[in-house]
Order: C-alpha cells, then sequence, then structure tokens
C-alpha cells in the first residue's frame, strides 16, 4: 500500500482545512519545506492539493506548485480545479507525475474517457463524498450522484485508479472510513486511494487490511499524530 502525504495549498501556504470549509482552516507554512521534510522521511509520493484553483478556478498557486514539485526528486499527483484538458496539461508541464480530475468527471463522465485517451495513466479520478452524495466544486456543492455510480463509470471510462475522500471525516481527526473505502474498490474496480480522517496508525493497518491501493495522510503528520518514517 502507497503513503502519500498531503500538502494542500491556499494562497500559496501549506494549510488543512477541517471537513474542506475554507473558514476552518489552520496554516503551517512553506509547502516546498513540507515536501521536502515528507521526501526526507520516506515518501515516495506527494499529494499536492491547489485550493484556491478548486474554490475560485484561479492559478494563483502554479508558481509554488512548480517549486514543490521542481523540489524533490518524488513524483507527485495534483488536484483541485483541473476541469479542462488544457488544466490536465498545465499541471503535468509545471511538474506533476500525474493529474486528479475532480468535478469536471462528475459532470461529464465522457471527460474522463477524454482524458484517458490523451494522458493514459497519467489521470486519475477524485471522488469526493459527502454522506456517500458525490460533491464538487471546491466540495461546495453536493449533487444527487453517488460514489459508488461515479466510480463504475469511470472505471467503464478507463479510469484505473481514484482518490477516494469522506468529506465528514476529512481534516478532523476523527479516524477514517475503511469500510466506505473498501466499498468503494471491491464496488467499482478502481484501485482506491483512500482520505479522510486519518487518525492514527491503526486507520493505515485497517486500509492495507482492506486491500487498498493507497492512503493519503494529512493533519495527522502536521500535528505529529503519525511519524511518517514509521509508517
Amino acid at each position: 500500500m502507497k503513503i502519500f502525504p498531503a500538502i494542500d495549498i491556499l494562497d500559496g501556504r501549506a494549510v488543512r482545512l477541517k471537513y474542506g470549509d475554507r473558514a476552518q482552516v489552520t496554516v503551517y507554512g512553506n509547502p516546498v519545506d513540507f515536501a521536502l521534510k515528507w521526501e526526507a522521511a520516506g515518501a515516495e509520493w506527494l499529494h499536492v492539493v491547489d485550493l484556491n484553483a478548486a474554490f475560485d478556478g484561479t492559478e494563483v498557486n502554479h508558481g509554488v506548485l512548480a517549486e514543490v514539485f521542481s523540489a524533490v526528486k518524488i513524483p507527485a499527483q495534483t488536484g483541485g480545479g483541473v476541469r479542462t484538458l488544457a488544466d490536465v496539461e498545465k499541471r503535468l508541464t509545471l511538474g506533476a507525475q500525474r493529474v486528479i480530475l475532480g468535478t469536471s468527471v462528475c459532470a461529464d463522465p465522457d471527460f474522463a474517457a477524454q482524458a484517458v485517451k490523451e494522458f493514459g495513466c497519467r489521470v486519475i479520478a477524485g471522488i469526493d463524498c459527502r454522506n456517500g452524495f458525490v460533491s464538487v466544486k471546491g466540495w461546495l456543492e453536493d449533487t444527487n450522484v453517488t460514489g459508488l455510480e461515479l466510480g463504475k463509470k469511470l472505471f467503464g471510462a478507463g479510469i484505473k485508479a481514484a482518490v477516494f475522500t469522506d468529506i465528514s471525516r476529512d481534516g478532523a481527526l476523527t479516524g477514517a472510513n475503511w469500510d466506505a473505502s473498501a466499498d468503494m474498490q471491491t464496488q467499482t474496480g478502481l484501485n482506491i486511494i483512500a482520505s479522510g480522517g486519518v487518525a492514527s496508525v491503526r486507520d493505515i493497518e485497517e486500509f492495507r487490511a482492506r486491500g487498498l491501493h493507497g492512503a493519503i495522510l494529512g493533519k495527522a503528520l502536521y500535528e505529529g499524530k503519525i511519524d511518517l518514517r514509521q509508517i
């Protein structure tokens, strides 16, 4: 199972949000410093999200993204505000290894097939759910599409992997949703990278026991609840 330390960027700074709420933000500092820190601790991948792009569709963090990607030797996946093929191309040009498609594939699953045709395995999906239903546009809008429905469509479109986030637990250190993450993988065929609520080593152990492809670590790392070297 792969471990992905998260670096969420808002206004050029590394932050964590509680439940994805922009008003409940904790600022940690320079994203490049954390990229180097997680690499030194043994990380094999980084998970980098542009929150400004997710919320507003702006590109104010592109310079910071490029600095993060170039500062480390390990690969990074990136998401947040990726809604067109041109957006995918920009993120890859900035130095990302692969790009996460979120809002765009919920609104138009055919877009996923187009992206796979153009970029292959360098695109994966983001399935962000609140109470089982997909949320979009920086988690500001809920839909009537279930995560499982979307996951099955994306797998049929050629997507191989997806980040599945339980919004109700994200940034809260309340423990991860092990079973929903496992169901997403077994019922859709996607390789699932679980995200949201990871608070302790037990969450990682439970994900591994259920055969998850990967897990994203956020606030638990920043608050010292989990030692990345140990993991």
